[in-house]
């Protein structure tokens, strides 16, 4: 795997954040400005001695700070991958506790959404139809619970929003390919900005789950089913391969709001994931505001090319930017010094592995 330049500028990395941070420019004027890269920045940045709160600041500071980043933006969403209540496939709460800090000592409001897939307890019988509220409702909170969100939130005063209840609207997709409208929470609308927090994992019909994989949380439950039943028979209909045609439809109809993905690879999953995969330690936070971008950089750092992701090769085809390495700039670290080969899944197409829920309808 090639080398990348991963520099800002002339200066080094350490000097680049040490300037920032003083405002100094009278020693280091390059640095002390931010200089607005030709190509989406991405930065990839070493988890050191467990602090996950730093290597998050320092991975938004090397996209030229929280300032730069949520300009004019007020009303911040963080969208988690909470698939459901286990540690061992959901974002880390270290993460997105960093994120919540950062924000709201730069005066943000922030909530913390999601819609979750399952939840032990919940998870047979007719879950994987689920539309009612009530048990939805039950089966999140659930989830915020076990998980730690609900006590630290509560301690921060940060909202909890699932994203399967409440009032919804419909929205339209540019485009559209599984859909030309699609019904999602209101308060998607009423941010500002979204920022996707997954987990850095394999996905047994996506290949990857990554930044925007995170985005089908946000179909929610009591429309199209709590694991998205009914959106995945529609896409499959429509031609979709893997989830593709689900996420960029997604991306699309959320592509004013999505302002920052922010990768949690403190820990990650490989082989059949997201939810029966193997874990491995990678200490790294990859951050950057393009999001495919910053999900193919991740992609890189996990051995995989673009053109073996599904949604990255449809991205590409309608419009969407960059579509090599070359056109990303990395901060940080580079891919080389924290990648490694995961091991891929065995891929489970939604049509066949959709025949082991014929007793959930």
């Amino acid at each position: 795997m090639s080398k990348i330049s991963h520099k800002p500028d002339s200066v080094s990395r350490r000097d680049f954040l040490k300037a920032v941070a003083i405002g100094s420019c009278a020693t280091l004027p390059t640095a002390c400005i931010y200089r607005p890269s030709a190509n989406p920045v991405v930065s990839i940045v070493k988890i050191e001695n467990s602090n996950i709160k730093a290597a998050v600041e320092e991975a938004i500071q090397l996209l030229g700070g929280i300032e730069r980043v949520a300009a004019n933006k007020e009303i911040i969403m963080l969208k988690p991958n909470l698939v459901n209540d286990s540690t061992s496939c959901t974002t880390n709460p270290g993460v997105v506790h960093a994120l919540v800090s950062l924000m709201k000592k730069a005066g943000k409001e922030v909530l913390i959404g999601e819609g979750s897939a399952g939840a032990s307890g919940y998870i047979t019988g007719p879950v994987c139809y689920l539309k009612d509220p009530v048990k939805l409702n039950d089966m999140q909170q659930a989830v915020f619970d076990r998980l730690g969100y609900t006590e630290f939130a509560d301690t921060l005063g940060v909202p909890l929003v699932n994203l399967h209840t409440g009032e919804m609207v419909d929205v339209d997709v540019p485009g559209g390919l599984a859909y030309q409208k699609l019904t999602i929470h209101r308060s998607l609308t009423e941010i500002d900005m979204l920022c996707s927090v997954p987990m850095m994992k394999t996905h047994e019909r996506a290949s990857v789950s990554l930044g925007m994989k995170n985005l089908i949380g946000l179909y929610p439950g009591n429309i199209f089913g709590s694991i998205r039943s009914d959106m995945h028979d529609h896409a499959a209909a429509a031609g979709s391969e893997g989830v593709a045609f689900e996420i960029i439809d997604m991306v699309k109809a959320t592509a004013n709001k999505l302002g920052l993905v922010v990768i949690d690879g403190s820990t990650a999953t490989e082989g059949n994931g997201p939810t029966a995969g193997l874990l491995v330690k990678m200490n790294v936070i990859i951050a950057g505001t393009n999001p495919l971008a910053t999900d193919m950089v991740a992609a890189y750092v996990m051995g995989f090319e673009p053109d073996e992701i599904p949604h990255f090769v449809l991205a590409g085809s309608v419009g969407m930017r960059p579509t090599s390495r070359g056109e990303i700039e990395i901060r940080g670290e580079s891919i080389s010094s924290v990648g490694r080969n995961f091991k891929r899944p065995e891929m489970n197409p939604w049509i066949e592995n959709r025949l082991s829920y014929e007793e959930c309808i």
